[in-house]
């Protein structure tokens, strides 16, 4: 039983998030909470929003104990790129990239 679930457009960019997500990746879901609990980053605050919300999945629709969850697969892919300008000298502009990110989670059972 695999449950998966996806969070689109996190307001960071994927190469932020996947530090956080290379951390947590293959541990328990209990002990996957409490690390990232203590990380100072805004983008480990929004991996643990998406590790709750699969394991409350789990728990609703097939029973599953949350301590017997285990992250099968987390991974952070690009999501859309807001492209803003930024007016230069003699006349130029060069371009801001402000990115963001999909987070997906799969969990299964220990």
């Amino acid at each position: 039983m695999n449950v998966k679930v996806v969070a689109k457009d996190i307001g960071l960019p994927p190469r932020k998030v996947r530090r956080i997500v290379d951390m947590v990746r293959g541990m328990r879901v209990e002990e996957a909470l409490s690390v990232l609990q203590f990380m100072p980053s805004p983008g480990a605050r929004a991996v643990a929003k998406v590790i709750r919300s699969a394991a409350a999945n789990a728990e609703n629709n097939h029973q599953t104990p949350a301590q017997a969850l285990r992250i099968s697969s987390i991974y952070a892919d690009e999501g859309r790129t807001l492209k803003r300008y930024r007016p230069q000298s003699r006349g130029r502009i060069s371009p801001i990239l402000k990115r963001s990110s999909h987070v997906t989670v799969q969990v299964e059972e220990a």
